[in-house]
């Protein structure tokens, strides 16, 4: 996740948005460059959403399947999980790499990035464009939702059936150090995945056209408030990640100590 955080403010941020600001003409724009620019920050969110997917399927396992948490959260698991995850996106975008023209031709140089004709029309081409939202992030957003239910709804019933058993055990409500660990995974999940779904919900809610009764300086603002936030969360799940863990608060906490004292 931390990595693909990192490759997505080098592509979106850094080669996009402040290069388009600062350094409008480069050899970034030629055709083939720019090209496969598009493409990779394409697979790039990919990966990003669905990364976020299979930590949260990760954190649904931990939770909820005690038999199968031996054997699908392991260090071997992920790796071969993310690897083909990867894979699967990276290959999905290819297709990307053959959308665009150049926008003119200098010198026998092609310059720029111009969506073809066949984009527009082609059936093949709107389908696939299709595709790629209904992948991302329509699906995530369904997944995300659906996991989150069933994890709340298995705590909630683990709490109360474990909390009676105390009681009975016991006479008293003492600390539970299962519940206690229970609750910091929570903590973890819903913090990445809520932010996952308030940031990404306005994207939605524009490619579903809810800004369409709006006019042009209202489409114009919805457009771009929607993408801002949605780049903002490709770039923050790694810092909801470590912050809502309490062994690496502390790790940030020494140092810091260290220094004032």
């Amino acid at each position: 996740m931390a990595t693909v955080d990192l490759l997505f403010v080098i592509f979106e941020i850094i080669l996009s948005k402040i290069k388009n600001d600062y350094f409008p003409e480069s050899f970034l724009d030629i055709t083939p460059v720019c090209s496969v620019r598009y493409a990779l920050r394409r697979a790039i969110i990919d990966c990003s959403v669905w990364f976020t997917i299979v930590f949260t399927l990760d954190r649904h396992v931990t939770i909820c399947c005690e038999k199968l948490k031996t054997k699908f959260c392991t260090k071997k698991t992920a790796t071969v999980v993310l690897a083909i995850t990867g894979i699967l996106l990276c290959l999905k975008n290819i297709p990307i790499y053959f959308r665009f023209r150049p926008s003119m031709i200098i010198d026998g140089v092609p310059w720029g990035c111009s969506n073809s004709y066949a984009y527009y029309y082609d059936p093949v081409w709107i389908g696939f464009n299709d595709f790629e939202k209904i992948l991302t992030p329509i699906i995530p957003f369904a997944l995300i939702l659906c996991l989150n239910a069933l994890t709340v709804k298995h705590i909630f019933v683990a709490s109360q059936v474990r909390k009676g058993l105390k009681c009975q055990s016991k006479g008293e409500n003492h600390k539970d150090p299962e519940m206690e660990n229970r609750k910091q995974s929570v903590i973890l999940l819903f913090s990445i995945s809520g932010s996952f779904i308030f940031l990404w919900l306005w994207y939605i809610l524009y490619y579903l056209g809810v800004h369409d009764p709006l006019d042009n300086v209202g489409k114009y603002a919805f457009k771009h408030v929607a993408y801002m936030l949605r780049n903002l969360n490709c770039c923050t799940n790694t810092i909801v990640y470590v912050a809502t863990l309490a062994k690496f608060r502390e790790k940030l906490r020494n140092p810091l100590e260290a220094i004032f004292a």
